[in-house]
């Protein structure tokens, strides 16, 4: 299933990214003035303890020739790992939310100025010390959506990061904007790229996370790895987690791959050729536009196939994108550009930025907290620290 790259689609994505968008009115957000240059958008800082590291890997799949490419060239793709660093990471340079090329080819996709906001940076330091304890770290790979990129939902992998995961972000290459080491960018083809086709990258990022933990450097330039990193990794405890199109594939992958033990969907469609079928692991729905009233497949889904642990929470005043960093960025747009409030709700919803941070912030990590942790409260029903989370029978 492909999502159509409508205009608010492209929208959302140049919005997200920090391009002008002339739209009129007046607007808030919290853009944090850069002189000389254009305001930079910021990010909210993860709760947890722990500091933030990252490092790229460009991965090769040997076993998929890539046609778009060209003979003899097989399929590509950009993953970064994110993981609990030493206390002395701020010595290492701070990660972009997304590099200035592949951000500069999405914004001129949409036919916007590149220059009217420059990209948050992250809390993630690039090439920092992995934070050394006892025993080993729950793993998760997150899956982004039709015509994204990795860095969708930032503030959810730091906050998982944080709190003392390690998690491995994806792009899927011909569905999103990225960039090789080469310097090669990559934008939509515009044709159909399938949850399917996501699912297939996803195994194969599993793999590597398995070579990662056995010592070896998957990196097809074998460039440095953060000393320790794959020592940290627990293969017994992995999670899977996606975004729209990214939450249908991870679905996918429960069907295929016992090596995820939990999934959750940030309102994902669950549309697919081949469907979702049974899965017996822990599945949590955080459901936002396509809610089980709303969207047949995903009312299948969880009717017919969800046989293990369920659960499907609801925050009231949800648009499809409040899950992820949209709803936090796009508020700082508005307030550069002008928008006015009948339009940013258009893009958010109703749900307040600052409550959607904390929603995004503290239910990913009790789902995974409660299934690879065995540890939490939250998912027992409504609290009231989130009045607007319905836990949906």
């Amino acid at each position: 299933m492909t999502i159509a790259p409508t205009r608010r689609h492209l929208l959302t994505a140049a919005l997200a990214a920090g391009v002008a968008v002339p739209l009129g009115g007046a607007g808030r957000g919290w853009a944090t003035p850069a002189a000389p240059g254009p305001a930079r958008l910021t990010l909210p800082p993860p709760t947890g303890p722990h500091r933030v590291g990252t490092v790229s890997l460009h991965l090769v799949d040997k076993s998929r020739p890539d046609p778009v490419a060209g003979p003899g060239r097989y399929r590509e793709l950009m993953a970064s790992v994110w993981y609990p660093a030493t206390h002395d990471a701020r010595r290492h340079p701070v990660a972009p939310w997304l590099p200035a090329a592949p951000m500069r080819a999405l914004l001129a996709s949409a036919g916007f100025d590149a220059d009217a906001a420059a990209a948050p940076f992250t809390a993630g330091r690039v090439g920092a010390p992995v934070l050394r304890t006892p025993g080993r770290r729950p793993v998760i790979v997150y899956s982004h959506g039709n015509d994204s990129h990795r860095a969708e939902a930032t503030i959810v992998v730091q906050e998982l990061v944080s709190h003392g995961y390690v998690v491995v972000t994806v792009d899927h290459t011909y569905d999103g904007f990225g960039e090789f080491p080469d310097g090669r960018l990559t934008v939509p083809l515009g044709q159909s790229f399938t949850p399917w086709d996501s699912s297939y990258d996803l195994r194969f990022v599993l793999d590597r996370v398995e070579d990662l933990a056995a010592g070896r450097n998957p990196d097809a330039e074998r460039r440095p790895l953060p000393a320790g990193l794959g020592a940290a990794l627990d293969l017994r405890r992995i999670g899977m987690a996606g975004w729209s199109k990214g939450a249908t594939a991870t679905a996918l992958v429960m069907n295929q791959d016992q090596r995820v033990r939990a999934g959750l969907s940030l309102d994902g469609p669950m549309q697919s050729n081949p469907p979702v079928t049974e899965i017996g692991r822990p599945f949590m729905l955080m459901t936002a536009e396509y809610t089980r009233a709303a969207e047949p497949s995903v009312n299948e889904v969880w009717s017919y196939y969800l046989h293990g642990w369920r659960l499907n929470v609801h925050a009231d005043g949800a648009a499809h994108s409040s899950y992820i960093d949209h709803q936090w960025l796009i508020p700082q747009l508005a307030t550069i550009i002008g928008m006015s409030d009948e339009e940013l709700a258009s893009w958010i919803g109703t749900l307040d930025p600052f409550r959607a941070v904390r929603i995004q912030q503290a239910y990913p990590l009790a789902f995974f907290d409660l299934h690879l942790r065995h540890r939490g409260h939250l998912l027992r029903g409504p609290n009231p620290a989130f009045p607007e989370v319905q836990f949906i029978p």
